[in-house]
């Protein structure tokens, strides 16, 4: 098996994300972000890969729609860079919302597959 990451399997593993992230699914989100994610919130909060997955057990955010726009994408030995803005709308806490926002999203190669390990996201 070829060690190195490319750009298809970068591209591969954000399109997973994004389904799992519409469709609220639990159990593909815990297999694609690490166990010691740290991913900074536009509100400016950190929060780790518990916090995040309970957000979708709790049901507090349900996405309707994501439209992903990829920026940049930088491989560096078994870790990728990825820059996107993201389109987003649905409901958090039963509160409608629609809006723009750029992340950025530290892809990493592990033994069991490709995970989330950190990132960011601001309102633009």
């Amino acid at each position: 098996m070829d060690n190195k990451l490319t750009e298809n399997s970068i591209l591969e593993q954000e399109n997973k994300l994004y389904s799992a992230i519409k469709d609220g699914n639990i159990t593909s989100l815990d297999q694609l972000l690490h166990d010691d994610l740290l991913f900074i919130l536009p509100s400016g909060e950190t929060i780790t890969k518990e916090i995040d997955l309970d957000t979708y057990r709790d049901g507090a955010l349900k996405v309707d729609e994501l439209l992903p726009e990829i920026e940049n994408l930088n491989i560096i030995d078994d870790m990728a860079v990825i820059t996107l803005t993201m389109k987003l709308n649905g409901k958090f806490n039963d509160v409608p919302f629609e809006a723009n926002y750029r992340y950025i999203r530290f892809w990493k190669k592990f033994g069991d597959g490709i995970k989330v390990v950190g990132g960011s996201g601001i309102a633009i």
